[in-house]
């Protein structure tokens, strides 16, 4: 469903495109990548560059992460191809100061550690934090099956209680777990 019409009148301004995959590498690692573009619909001029034509990027950045199974980022590659200053391209060099860094519990910590303030780029740390999600995404099949090798309750789905959708007592985990959802209930009824 979109979302409702607008209530006024409006001019387009500014339009941020956002993409990340996640692809599983055959030496066991996994490489997450995005790319952010942004650009005006409307031409105006640049100190750096000159004049930015309507649609042409102002910021075109990427990045690449390669993880382990642990969520470990093995190594760490940024490149801007468009950015509204001829120095910002040479920050990305310091992304690689990432590798070794665990995605998880106090990961915008290290970044900001390691990249914050003029040690970084905005635009890129921002990706950062939507990258972790999509290595969480990318990595959910492979982690799961070993969360639930190692589990001390392997009927209860390691993704159980992440989210809304995926409380206990949700139709979504007594449709995908009825034995569990059922068992959960049971559980709850004798008051436990």
């Amino acid at each position: 469903m979109p979302l409702s019409p607008p209530v006024a009148d409006r001019r387009h301004l500014h339009t941020r495109r956002l993409t990340m995959e996640g692809y599983q590498r055959p030496d066991g690692l996994f490489d997450i990548e995005g790319h952010l573009t942004d650009t005006k619909p409307y031409s105006f001029d640049n100190f750096d560059r000159g004049r930015i034509e309507a649609g042409e990027p102002l910021h075109g950045m990427w990045i690449r992460l390669t993880v382990d199974e642990d969520m470990v980022i093995r190594a760490c590659e940024a490149v801007s191809d468009h950015t509204p200053y001829a120095i910002c391209p040479a920050v990305a060099a310091n992304f690689s100061r990432l590798a070794g860094v665990a995605i998880g519990p106090g990961f915008s910590r290290a970044v900001k550690e390691r990249l914050g303030g003029v040690e970084g780029c905005t635009h890129l740390r921002e990706m950062l934090a939507q990258m972790a999600t999509v290595a969480f995404q990318t990595l959910q099949p492979v982690r799961r099956r070993e969360r639930e090798r190692q589990s001390d309750d392997p009927s209860r789905p390691a993704i159980i209680g992440t989210c809304h959708a995926y409380a206990p007592d949700s139709p979504v985990v007594a449709r995908q777990w009825p034995a569990f959802a059922a068992a959960w209930r049971a559980r709850k009824a004798e008051g436990g």
